[in-house]
């Protein structure tokens, strides 16, 4: 079964300075690998939707999708929607509708049966940005969206969200805590931004906080200790990963230090477990990643995992 890959080109026009590491070259640095490597051309290419109110609305606060449309300035302008790192400019909404959505087609597709599972190649990222505030590059939180449309569009009963991006997916807890169908689990380097996230091992909450300087066997201890036996406790019908490659140890916005095989080796990991329990249904959404020659050869062998090579 096909491996769908999703994205749009309105995601590269949201730029919030030129020399802002959420930059647009990410997704380019994404495609390159991919055609080098010849895997782009075993995929299955969808251009993601815009994300329709009543989708955003599931994991937002209808005052803050408002207030939102509100921000958005004229053509050659920013706005800034926190403390300084999240800025739009006239396309950003458009954008971060786009990424959303490729979230919400991503779990149609698994769920229809026509993918076997999806990555969304988009921007801005999303696990940062709770009920009703932006913060940390993020606008719309891609995987709370797609996890709501799982619930309640496909009735699903049991989600498994995954989060290995080197900072906490702060935002994806707040928005999910409520929600006892949802088990979200993470590993994150602490104490670092976003500054929140405690150790956690309950029904619902799986938070494995590491130190600087973690490498690839006490990454795969934790995964192994604590992710692991929660999902098989669970067995979720699917698995949703927000999918941030910045824990690699070429990046600058962090401080652990994993190698693209920590990035198969857990993908792998998930697709068993999908495998067993999800019938095989997972989807991956863009988090965070900003060197751009180990983004696009930490993507490219994630994906390579999802095909099964």
């Amino acid at each position: 079964m096909s491996i769908a890959f999703i994205t749009h080109h309105d995601c590269t026009r949201h730029e919030m300075t030129p020399e802002h590491p959420e930059a647009p070259e990410r997704l380019g640095a994404i495609d390159d690998r991919l055609l080098a490597s010849g895997i782009g051309i075993l995929l299955r290419h969808y251009d993601a939707p815009l994300a329709t109110n009543e989708a955003i609305l599931r994991a937002h606060a209808p005052a803050y999708l408002a207030w939102l449309e509100q921000q958005v300035p004229e053509k050659g302008s920013l706005a800034l929607l926190d403390q300084g790192d999240t800025a739009i400019n006239a396309y950003s909404l458009t954008a971060a509708r786009r990424a959303a959505g490729a979230a919400v087609l991503a779990v149609d597709l698994v769920m229809s049966g026509e993918a076997s599972s999806a990555f969304c190649s988009v921007r801005p990222p999303g696990h940062h940005a709770e009920r009703a505030r932006a913060m940390g590059f993020c606008i719309f939180n891609n995987v709370a969206v797609a996890a709501m449309h799982a619930l309640e569009h496909h009735h699903l009963s049991r989600v498994a969200i995954v989060d290995f991006d080197v900072h906490h997916g702060n935002g994806t807890e707040e928005i999910c805590s409520d929600k006892p169908q949802i088990l979200f689990c993470s590993t994150f380097q602490h104490p670092f931004y976003p500054f929140v996230g405690e150790a956690s091992d309950t029904d619902t909450l799986v938070n494995v906080p590491l130190p600087a300087g973690t490498g690839s066997a006490a990454f795969r201890q934790a995964i192994r200790d604590h992710w692991l036996p929660a999902l098989e406790r669970v067995k979720p019908e699917l698995i949703i990963i927000s999918a941030g490659f910045d824990a690699h140890r070429e990046e600058d916005m962090g401080g652990m230090s994993l190698v693209e095989d920590d990035f198969a080796w857990v993908t792998q990991e998930l697709k068993a477990i999908a495998k067993r329990h999800s019938q095989g249904r997972l989807v991956s959404c863009l988090e965070g990643g900003y060197n751009l020659s180990s983004l696009g050869r930490s993507v490219t062998v994630h994906l390579d995992a999802l095909i099964g090579h």
